[in-house]
């Protein structure tokens, strides 16, 4: 399969998957395996951040606000609660990456992490059949969110915004209201380790990695924004109406396949 197919469809897996509680990281590393190919950590990265950047304008409200608001003390209490969480992450991840902790990228975990975080949703959904929940983002949820992100970027598979949602949904919020903040607090998160990952590559590059080829990082990158733009505006609108059961099974089901091939070697 020649070089700018494979990055193309690896793009529409980052695209859906980047936001959509099922772990894109974990998807990303399936779709390598089956095309035969290994991307290099910042292509991953780079692409990440396509799809990070073009789901923005989808929160016009929200935007509207930060910048012609930002006066407000409602709209400062949102906001900081966003860079709080971030914070959270960021200080968690810069400990990670000095005593190097990283999984092995191997599909067991992956499946593993699907299953049980699959598990967990459809548990969750089940205590919270027939509860009200609010809308206002407690510092419960700010702390959790910001320690969710960090688990799941040690934990391929576990879903940056599932493991977020969910831990929101325990708290009380409501499904619309955790989805908004899981990914408001998702971008400058992902747009942040994404930096960090391109200035360590450019300033300390590996002698013995390839050199990356843009030209297909470009292509992938823009796939995944525009996968991920639609893909978004979709789950915005499913959230609404319905709970997260169905991205539960799908987990399980998922992770059920990877469990059978690899018993087929």
């Amino acid at each position: 399969m020649s070089d700018w197919l494979i990055v193309l469809i690896l793009g529409i897996v980052e695209g859906i998957t980047e936001f959509l509680p099922v772990s894109s990281t974990g998807h990303l590393l399936i779709a390598e395996k089956f095309l035969h190919s290994h991307q290099s950590d910042l292509f991953n990265v780079v692409i990440q951040c396509g799809a990070v950047i073009a789901v923005l304008p989808l929160f016009p409200q929200r935007l509207y606000k930060f910048i012609f608001e930002i006066r407000e003390r409602e709209t400062q209490d949102y906001l900081l609660k966003i860079f709080v969480a971030f914070g959270i992450t960021a200080a968690g991840g810069l400990v990670v990456d000095h005593f190097k902790i990283k999984l092995p990228e191997q599909l067991a975990p992956v499946a593993w992490a699907l299953l049980l975080g699959g598990i967990v949703f459809l548990v969750v959904e089940f205590f919270l059949r027939g509860k009200k929940l609010g809308t206002e983002i407690t510092w419960a949820i700010v702390l959790a969110v910001g320690l969710g992100q960090l688990a799941a970027a040690i934990f391929p598979g576990s879903s940056r915004s599932g493991t977020t949602i969910m831990l929101s949904l325990l708290l009380g919020l409501s499904r619309p209201a955790a989805t908004e903040f899981s990914f408001l607090v998702g971008i400058p998160t992902m747009l942040a380790a994404g930096g960090f990952k391109i200035f360590k590559t450019i300033h300390h590059p590996d002698p013995l990695a390839p050199h990356e080829n843009w030209n297909l990082v470009l292509i992938a990158t823009v796939v995944a924004a525009i996968v991920s733009f639609i893909a978004v505006k979709w789950l915005l609108r499913y959230v609404q109406t319905h709970t997260f059961s169905a991205f539960g099974w799908y987990r399980i089901a998922l992770a059920i396949g990877i469990f059978i091939l690899i018993a087929r070697g």
